[in-house]
């Protein structure tokens, strides 16, 4: 397929959206990960049904009972409308969760089915479903490494121009 050169800007708006939603919960940066959707969205996670900047709220509680946790998203599979101002996309998704207070790392492996709308030249989620394929347990050891001189990653960093360090 050929796409346009607006059509191009629209598939990376469309991504960069899906991407402040893996960053913002990783993070747990509130503003960011509504950022992905717009005010009157749905997401439906299993045990959350109903507004998604609610859902939002919701996770910036939630995910506090893990240490840190990272989203992935790997294929992301959009389809542009013939209007212009909706798409649709399926992105396959790993998260890994590590329990507060131990090494165990629990992994999801699922799916997001996306509905995304434009509006003012601006992408955003208007639609998510969340579809679960299956789980891991992992109890981890830290890697046989001196990683006493990097950087630790936690919730304490989150986004957009603030300083990074100690």
């Amino acid at each position: 397929m050929t796409y346009t050169p607006e059509q191009l800007s629209d598939r990376e708006q469309i991504r960069d959206a899906a991407m402040r939603y893996c960053y913002g919960v990783d993070r747990l940066d509130a503003e960011v990960m509504k950022s992905a959707y717009w005010p009157e969205a749905t997401d439906d996670h299993g045990n959350f049904v109903g507004n998604a900047h609610e859902f939002v709220d919701y996770c910036m509680k939630a995910h506090l009972r893990w240490k840190w946790t990272m989203h992935s998203i790997y294929n992301h599979q959009i389809a542009l409308e013939d209007d212009g101002i909706h798409a649709r996309g399926e992105i396959y998704n790993i998260s890994h969760l590590c329990r507060e207070g131990t090494n165990t790392v629990d992994t999801w492996f699922g799916r997001y089915l996306d509905r995304y709308e434009k509006r003012e030249n601006e992408w955003k989620i208007i639609e998510r479903v969340c579809v679960h394929n299956g789980t891991q347990v992992m109890d981890s050891e830290p890697m046989r490494m001196q990683t006493s001189t990097y950087r630790r990653g936690s919730f304490d960093r989150p986004a957009d121009g603030r300083p990074i360090g100690p």
